[in-house]
């Protein structure tokens, strides 16, 4: 790496407030909050809207729409049947 061309990389925690989940990585991500950890030390804090900790596909609350549900509620919007043949060449 080239001296004085890159950003500090440093630990840095990261916060789901949502999720009440905190975690220690290392980040070039700057932030003027901080937090002490619980090895007594202090680092940037950076809070995040969405981790794995409250994305709905890790918790188990996604919504799942089948795939034939999706092709009839177009055939119904779009007048489609189906059943019509194709013209082939």
């Amino acid at each position: 790496m080239q001296p004085g061309i890159h950003r500090e990389y440093r630990p840095v925690v990261f916060r789901d407030r949502a999720g009440g989940l905190d975690f220690l990585t290392r980040s070039t991500a700057t932030s003027n909050q901080s937090i002490e950890w619980e090895d007594g030390n202090t680092y940037p804090v950076i809070d995040v809207e969405i981790s794995s900790a409250s994305h709905p596909i890790y918790t188990g609350n996604a919504r799942v729409m089948d795939t034939a549900g999706r092709v009839e509620r177009f055939r119904r919007r779009y007048g489609l049947t189906g059943a019509e043949p194709t013209s082939a060449g």
